[in-house]
């Protein structure tokens, strides 16, 4: 690695964004580079090489109509964009990157040799594709060539503004560069009709950014946010150690249709009013929630642990209960239970009877800590009446 990559490197280890690559067919030489400066962990969440034929087909969820192609390469910065989100903080910029590539081998290709790099954000998607002069250069010289386009990727993508010389063949080899920003009606798109995982409003929070956090996770409708939101959050937060405020709303709904782009934006615009961090997803199940937002605390009321806790949201299957929390409380995450009104009588966690095995799944927040009797419910029919 000479100066001039390294300089480019710890200047993308000194940006906040955190990226999964995937890489097949080359550019191995760039993930030697990044991982051999420090700090690489502040960058590298996740590294997949799916070098074979299944491989790639498990990791895309299909097979593709070219391997070596562009669309391949959007296809794999998508999927490692969205295990980005699953592996990250929420409000942390994240992005995947997907590479694919045909290079020089021990048997004689017909075709081009070429590459297609792509990268994937919530903002944008960046692309570049290199036709090498035949020939020219060995295996190792083709692939050293590959990889500095991909570390010129994640340094475009980083912000990083120092020029790399990608080493070309002036004249004959030309990198074709483009960039899409989305706009924020296309981000919500995205994420209704499932392309994405997650769309992330962050604010400043206090250490949004460091590692061994624990989030904390208050989900609901919100329509609207009120005080009482607010509070139980904050209580939430302290009874959790080193942990981040963080509020979900899913647009996807179990038994109605998804949010509208208007009601979403209209929802997210109150988190944005008071400065708090939302984040989007497309998954109204708890157990779902824990796979892209896992080492969680999940802040609940008590009509919610009700249902958590009943076989009739399960087939009637005790089974299939314990096993859907468990598996929760593998991802490592839990829930914290706060009391509210159910009917005509207010209910804590200790009203209920919790299966032994999830016991430890559920805490309660003590009544003198928070206790809000109004519902977003409730408000919302008092100011239709206003």
């Amino acid at each position: 690695m000479d100066s001039v990559v390294r300089a480019v490197v710890e200047a993308i280890h000194a940006s906040p964004t955190q990226a999964v690559l995937c890489l097949s067919g080359g550019a191995s030489q760039a993930l030697g580079w990044l991982l051999s400066v420090p700090r690489a962990s502040s960058t590298v969440l996740e590294v997949t090489v799916p070098y074979s034929r299944i491989s790639m087909l498990q990791y895309l969820g299909k097979a593709p109509l070219q391997f070596v192609s562009r669309e391949s390469a959007e296809d794999i910065a998508l999927a490692a964009y969205n295990r980005a989100l699953r592996l990250s903080m929420p409000g942390v910029p994240v992005a995947g990157i997907g590479f694919t590539g045909a290079l020089a081998s021990a048997t004689p290709k017909r075709g081009d040799h070429r590459c297609y790099v792509a990268a994937r954000t919530q903002t944008g998607l960046w692309e570049c594709n290199l036709t090498l002069s035949k020939g020219k250069r060995d295996r190792i010289g083709e692939d050293e060539v590959t990889s500095r386009i991909l570390i010129k990727t994640l340094a475009d993508v980083c912000g990083v503004s120092l020029e790399l010389p990608l080493g070309l063949d002036d004249g004959v080899e030309k990198l074709n560069v483009s960039n899409k920003n989305f706009t924020e009606d296309e981000q919500l798109e995205h994420l209704v009709e499932g392309k994405t995982s997650m769309v992330s409003y962050a604010q400043s929070e206090g250490g949004i950014f460091q590692s061994g956090v624990r989030k904390v996770v208050l989900s609901g409708s919100f329509n609207p946010l009120h005080e009482g939101h607010v509070k139980l959050l904050e209580v939430a937060c302290s009874m959790c150690e080193r942990s981040i405020p963080c509020f979900e709303i899913s647009v996807i709904n179990a038994d109605k249709p998804p949010l509208s782009l208007v009601s979403i934006k209209q929802r997210v615009k109150q988190f944005r009013d008071i400065g708090k961090t939302l984040v989007l997803t497309n998954q109204p199940y708890f157990y779902k929630k824990a796979e892209l937002l896992p080492d969680s605390t999940f802040v609940v009321g008590v009509d919610t642990a009700i249902r958590l806790i009943n076989p009739k949201y399960y087939g009637e299957s005790r089974e299939r209960m314990l096993e859907v929390l468990l598996g929760i409380k593998h991802l490592g995450c839990d829930f914290l239970v706060a009391g509210r009104k159910v009917g005509e009588k207010f209910q804590v966690l200790g009203d209920l009877n919790v299966p032994e095995p999830v016991q430890e799944l559920f805490r309660a927040i003590p009544d003198d800590s928070f206790r809000v009797d109004i519902s977003s419910t409730e408000l919302r029919e008092t100011n239709d009446k206003a």
